[in-house]
């Protein structure tokens, strides 16, 4: 007599399938937040001082100096230099805020999804994003020190001491800025590994499902 045992047979799509998950992210130092806090105050007092030259004061620039500044082109590219600066400072606080590993639920489409911090870190170009902002920044304002060495005829001696005194506290930016990426980096260190070792849902499935067995005639299972 010929017995058959097959598996039993699944209705397609009910198979469930296994939900990657990301394992939580140990909470930033505090260190790290406090340089995050402070890079948001580092451009602060320059944007103010451009905004001061938007709104019509010469802040520091003699009378001549001040001329070239003081045009609707001028005044439109000052004020959108002071709000990016800004906005690129806080940016810094999703390295040490959940907004920076979940996107903020408010976000149309994919709010309340988790970043991967893979794919954050690392982007196709294989550069670390705030890394080589960092280095950036770091390149930019290295200089700034040295204000006072070079000459400034267009500027009012006080003008020229407020303004080195204001933009040295950027120099700061580019190595708070690199210190707070490598915390985070090493902060989702588990996530990442725990994505990477997700298994793949339709290997899982499989592994799940008994295999078929079939019995030929005159043997016994």
């Amino acid at each position: 007599m010929e017995r058959m045992r097959t598996r039993k047979e699944h209705p397609t799509g009910s198979t469930p399938t296994p939900t990657p998950i990301s394992a939580p992210s140990s909470p930033p130092p505090r260190w790290a937040v406090r340089a995050a806090q402070l890079i948001t105050l580092l451009a602060l007092p320059t944007g103010l001082w451009r905004l001061a030259m938007v709104c019509g004061f010469p802040s520091g620039y003699t009378e001549a100096g001040f001329v070239p500044f003081d045009t609707p082109g001028s005044k439109l590219w000052m004020l959108m230099l002071s709000v990016a600066c800004e906005l690129l400072a806080l940016l810094s606080l999703g390295l040490v805020r959940p907004w920076g590993e979940r996107v903020p639920r408010w976000i149309p489409v994919i709010g309340g999804r988790p970043v991967r911090p893979l794919a954050a870190v690392v982007p196709a170009a294989a550069v670390v994003p705030a890394a080589a902002g960092a280095l950036a920044l770091t390149a930019i304002w290295a200089a700034m020190p040295l204000w006072w060495t070079y000459p400034h005829t267009d500027m009012t001696p006080t003008g020229r001491l407020l303004v080195g005194v204001i933009y040295q506290p950027l120099v700061l930016w580019g190595p708070l800025l690199g210190a707070v990426t490598v915390s985070y980096y090493q902060r989702t260190k588990g996530s990442r590994t725990a994505h990477t070792n997700t298994p793949c849902p339709a290997n899982a499935a499989t592994a799940s499902e008994p295999m078929a067995t079939v019995v030929a005639p005159g043997h016994s299972a």
